[in-house]
């Protein structure tokens, strides 16, 4: 082997050793920054819903700033009344069986009552015993210190999202109108292209989701009216909360309406479970698939196997974020794979550049035919024989 084929492997094998260090390096970082990463891609998805409002209501204001302040004020304000209506209720509920507890812990103790009679059936009355009620009192100092440090956090992380948001849709003109002048007017046109479309996604699926769970608290309001539960609206309210969260959502709120329904009654208790395991099963499989696939134009079944997925590897964070990041990816397979735009077709907004259409579906550039393949005759030649 010669000098020169050595110093070619040598290279070659330093080349590989840097990459593989500076892969490793980079995951480290990613590890090491993930919550900020996350709190990051949370606030821009949230910027990205909230700035068609912005945009829609600057050019009312003509001022960015304003715009900006009223919209997130008035998400606050929608946010904080949808709070309070779900939390005054419970607040109350909380006082009145904390009233309670003394009575209710003596009935214990002494077998009787519905906590006494389960317990005696059960035979676990001496685990109510006070000795012990007082050992378990202790041991839940730690669990305290866990849960208000939970708090902090989550209050934090939530303050730096809104922030980081606000930033991003203040600026976002600035920091658009900046990244296509460095790029050029080819490339710009694409990007501004890629950024409607992506928009349209974020916003498609917010819109869709809501309409999911606006369906899954209405169900869960008649079911819980029709069986005497107490604070019925408030409930399904807190259950259309929680199923905003994709696949677990109905579970969660199956938890708080079928304890509610266990309250009143153990036949309303299984009435309600009953009736969340089969409207999980229809919101799983056919309403979320189905309305999200028109909100967000994706197959439905790329909605669900992108949502499985991506809840597999990421958790909740990745499920939430798992149908418009299949969108999204969908936007830059059709901007950037030559059989992108033939396979996968243009939005329905006529954000293409061309006059073509596939399938009635959208636009296509003027370059490419009606199949989506190289014009038959290219502009920069005659035709043959002509």
């Amino acid at each position: 082997m010669s000098v020169a084929d050595d110093r070619s492997t040598a290279r070659r094998t330093v080349i590989v050793i840097g990459l593989v260090l500076a892969t490793v390096v980079g995951l480290a970082l990613v590890w090491a920054t993930r919550r900020v990463l996350v709190w990051g891609l949370v606030a821009a998805f949230l910027a990205v819903a909230l700035k068609p409002l912005v945009d829609r209501l600057e050019r009312r204001v003509h001022r960015r700033a304003l715009a900006t302040l009223l919209v997130f004020l008035a998400t606050f304000v929608l946010l904080a009344a949808l709070g309070t209506v779900i939390v005054l209720p419970l607040v109350d509920e909380l006082g009145r069986l904390a009233d309670r507890v003394p009575e209710l812990v003596h009935d214990a103790q002494a077998g009787r009552g519905p906590v006494g009679r389960l317990l005696d059936r059960l035979h676990l009355l001496r685990y109510a015993e006070p000795g012990q009620l007082r050992r378990y009192g202790s041991r839940l100092s730690e669990p305290t210190v866990g849960l208000v440090r939970g708090v902090a956090q989550a209050v934090a992380a939530l303050v730096t999202v809104v922030v980081l948001a606000y930033l991003m849709v203040l600026e976002a003109p600035r920091i658009v109108a900046t990244t296509l002048r460095l790029v050029g007017d080819g490339p710009a046109e694409r990007l501004r292209r890629i950024g409607r479309d992506s928009s349209r996604i974020v916003t498609g699926y917010l819109s869709g989701n809501l309409v999911i769970s606006l369906i899954c608290g209405g169900l869960t309001f008649v079911v819980l009216l029709l069986l005497g539960v107490p604070f019925a609206a408030v409930i399904a309210l807190v259950v259309a909360v929680f199923d905003l969260i994709p696949l677990v959502g109905a579970t969660l709120g199956a938890i708080v309406a079928a304890g509610a329904g266990f309250a009143k009654s153990p036949t309303a208790g299984a009435v309600v479970l009953v009736f969340f395991v089969v409207y999980q099963q229809v919101e799983n499989h056919l309403l979320q698939p189905v309305i999200m696939a028109r909100a967000v134009r994706l197959n439905p079944l790329t909605v669900l196997v992108s949502v499985l997925l991506a809840a597999e590897l990421a958790g909740l964070v990745g499920a939430l974020l798992a149908i418009p990041a299949a969108g999204v990816v969908q936007v830059l397979l059709r901007e950037f794979v030559p059989a992108g735009r033939l396979a996968l077709g243009t939005p329905a907004d006529g954000t293409g550049t061309g006059t073509g259409t596939i399938d009635g579906v959208g636009t296509i550039d003027d370059d490419t035919g009606p199949a989506g393949g190289p014009d038959p005759v290219p502009r920069d030649r005659p035709p043959a024989g002509g």
